[in-house]
């Protein structure tokens, strides 16, 4: 097994953005206690976030996420009485204007991360990232981005049967929007995606847009998980 997915999300993985972070409030959900309250402390130290509530479990998690309306719901995957890919299946489907999900865990299970996306969130890190890393993918996804791990995302692609171009429903992209596709499948952002094509950032929320609505896509990570399937893209990593 490969080391920790560290890049794909934000500016370059650092956590450059803080001074100028917008407000995000937060939900954590985790069985454990001491976890809970140790992602509680560093977190809401961080700026721009406000920690608004605990959940110890799925069903918790959901009651708690309608009554407190938190922008993000960091998920843990094991929990009881209903695990975090449940509560956020429940979750997303039952609430209406739903947070976003970053969900959280210890082990490095690709099968968490197809569950994870299937179930519609918008990211999947690493309990043994830096604070610094989880805090960005709080903002990343709060900010209406995915957090996005090529590394991981390529070996669970590549586990899967490739389907034929056919997968993708006529998708009938341009030019340009498979090249922002492209740069998606990177993990670069939308400001990224801006300056690496030399085009304005509306223009590229333009093309991801599209981009969605034409692979049917949940968000931008299900659309690269559609694109690697399709063959639209073909992943190229390191080791």
């Amino acid at each position: 097994m490969s080391g920790p997915d560290t890049g794909g999300f934000g500016a370059g993985g650092s956590d450059s953005g803080e001074g100028t972070a917008l407000p995000v409030t937060l939900l954590i959900a985790d069985d454990d206690e001491v976890t809970r309250s140790g992602l509680r402390t560093l977190l809401a130290a961080r700026p721009g976030i406000t920690v608004v509530g605990e959940a110890a479990d799925g069903v918790e998690a959901v009651e708690r996420a309608r009554s407190l309306r938190p922008d993000v719901v960091l998920m843990d995957v094991r929990m009881p009485r209903r695990n975090g890919i449940e509560a956020t299946r429940q979750l997303l489907a039952e609430v209406a204007d739903p947070p976003k999900v970053v969900v959280i865990t210890t082990f490095e299970n690709d099968g968490y991360v197809t569950a994870a996306l299937s179930a519609g969130a918008s990211g999947f890190v690493l309990k043994r990232l830096p604070v610094a890393r989880i805090a960005e993918a709080v903002r990343v996804v709060a900010a209406g981005e995915a957090v996005l791990f090529p590394a991981a995302l390529g070996r669970m692609v590549a586990a899967r049967p490739m389907g034929a171009t056919e997968a993708v429903p006529q998708a009938a992209l341009t030019g340009r929007e498979e090249e922002v596709l492209r740069l998606m499948a990177t993990g670069l952002s939308n400001p990224e995606i801006s300056q690496s094509l030399t085009v304005s950032l509306e223009t590229v929320k333009t093309h991801v847009g599209n981009v969605l609505a034409k692979l049917g896509a949940q968000n931008r990570t299900h659309a690269v998980v559609i694109a690697y399937e399709s063959g639209l893209v073909v992943p190229r990593f390191a080791g």
